[in-house]
């Protein structure tokens, strides 16, 4: 496979066509190596349409999706970002190369080692993998700039949005299969918010999200 051409063809083919159309989201996409994120048994399908299994019953969303919510979340330099659900690390490194620091949280320790590994062969080093439950965020750190969701949730739980500094953003996918959509979320003033519908997808639950009883997912 040559693999540049199936980046571009990634780039080209998929995510272009889903409104990523920012320069720099595009030109990162290039510089963040999305293949040395993929379990080796998928390497081939690195570029694909598709999301990739990780193990543990967790994936690696589609490209486009990735994209679409990087670009929606216009992460600047001086940003503080959490992740919730760090899966290969492949997102984290993305956020990390516009932020300035990523708390990643990833409550599975195997996928956790997984994605430090990922991320030091990588040379990111503006990212903390913690292993730990994302429901409740990570409020010893915050507040943030940006908090993204990697994986469906019910409804956005109160506990994370008051970790979203005034001006922050939030993004994740809200629903339930097989009708879900990807949400913006920004803080406009002390405890109000302002919500924007981005599109239409359909992606696995956040790990947990779906197991607690009252789990505010």
């Amino acid at each position: 496979m040559n693999i540049e051409q199936a980046r571009f063809n990634m780039i080209e083919q998929q995510i272009r066509p889903w409104e990523v159309l920012d320069p720099q989201v595009l030109d990162l996409l290039f510089v963040v190596k999305r293949e040395d994120f993929v379990p080796a048994a998928y390497r081939n399908l690195a570029f694909a349409d598709m999301e990739i299994p990780l193990g543990e019953g967790q994936v690696m969303l589609a490209p486009r999706v990735e994209a679409r919510l990087l670009q929606e979340l216009a992460v600047r330099k001086s940003d503080r970002i959490l992740e919730i659900g760090t899966g290969s690390g492949y997102m984290a490194a993305l956020l990390a190369a516009r932020g300035e620091h990523v708390v990643s949280l990833e409550v599975r320790p195997a996928l956790a080692d997984a994605a430090r590994a990922n991320l030091q062969r990588a040379g990111v080093a503006n990212v903390s993998v913690e292993t730990a439950d994302g429901s409740r965020g990570w409020p010893q750190r915050a507040p943030f700039d940006v908090i993204v969701v990697s994986g469906a949730v019910a409804e956005i739980p109160q506990e994370l949005l008051k970790q979203l500094r005034v001006g922050g953003r939030l993004a994740a996918v809200v629903g339930s299969a097989p009708v879900m959509e990807a949400q913006l979320v920004t803080c406009v003033a002390d405890g109000v918010f302002n919500t924007v519908n981005l599109f239409e997808t359909v992606v696995p639950t956040l790990d947990g999200a779906a197991a607690k009883p009252g789990f505010a997912f």
